[in-house]
């Protein structure tokens, strides 16, 4: 059995990507801040499907962490068939004269130095072996800028680069890299972004049918299960109403 790696795990994307890939046999290595969501993940999925799960406790954003939690993993568990770099958020929509410092350090950290703490550990071993898979969750922010966004998509636009970067580093190796960039998901994304505020988060969605995490997991095993040949370099996900970074058909 294959194994897959899922950073931000216990909700959202990385949930439901966590479900499709215990459907379709892989073994999981699950992991997030909160590590009680996954030991009760972890539970459901593997009475569900009998696969084997591994959960670890961490925010990828600290480096010596996830090096720690890395280095204690049982060897089998650092074979990694594919990495999904799902771990990220957004904090604050302010203009740029306005802007909190610190969501900018946290966006950034998560965002950018999180995937790359993480690949940087996982890369090797593909490298080695010379197969794998390393999957980015880009965002259309990583494709357009919008007001207020600034940050944000300066970290997804990063997201991109690397990917882009990594195919060309790891393309000797055999290594598929991709990126998946969905529009709006309706998910604890904003929710995250308005710390907390559950009313301005749901107007977010107000009007229109957003994509569920369900819709973008299903997006992302599409690309992972392509035969060896077959790469997907960028998958943009939209809901039927967006046309845009901005531009929506509310009714």
């Amino acid at each position: 059995m294959k194994t897959v790696f899922i950073t931000g795990a216990s909700s959202g994307i990385g949930f439901a990507c966590a479900e499709i890939f215990a459907r379709e046999k892989f073994n999981l290595l699950l992991a997030s801040r909160r590590i009680d969501r996954l030991h009760a993940m972890a539970t459901d999925l593997q009475n569900k499907y009998g696969v084997q799960i591994r959960t670890v406790g961490v925010d990828v954003q600290d480096k010596a962490l996830v090096e720690k939690v890395w280095n204690e993993l049982p060897e089998e568990w650092k074979v990694i068939d594919i990495l999904i770099n799902n771990a990220g958020l957004s904090q604050g929509l302010e203009p740029i004269h306005e802007g909190d410092t610190a969501d900018w350090d946290r966006m950034i950290d998560t965002n950018v130095k999180g995937l790359l703490y993480v690949s940087r550990l996982v890369a090797p071993g593909m490298q080695e072996r010379k197969s794998g898979h390393i999957i980015n969750i880009g965002s259309i922010a990583g494709k357009e800028v919008y007001p207020n966004g600034n940050v944000y998509c300066a970290t997804k636009h990063a997201v991109d680069a690397l990917t882009k970067a990594m195919r060309i580093d790891l393309l000797p190796y055999h290594i598929k890299v991709s990126s998946v960039d969905p529009g709006a998901v309706e998910t604890e994304f904003s929710i995250v972004r308005f710390k907390g505020d559950q009313e301005r988060a749901k107007k977010v969605y107000d009007g229109f049918d957003p994509l569920t995490a369900a819709d973008v997991a299903e997006a992302i095993w599409f690309v992972a299960s392509r035969p060896a040949h077959v790469n997907v370099n960028d998958l943009l996900l939209m809901p039927t109403a967006q046309a845009s970074a901005t531009i929506f058909n509310k009714q």
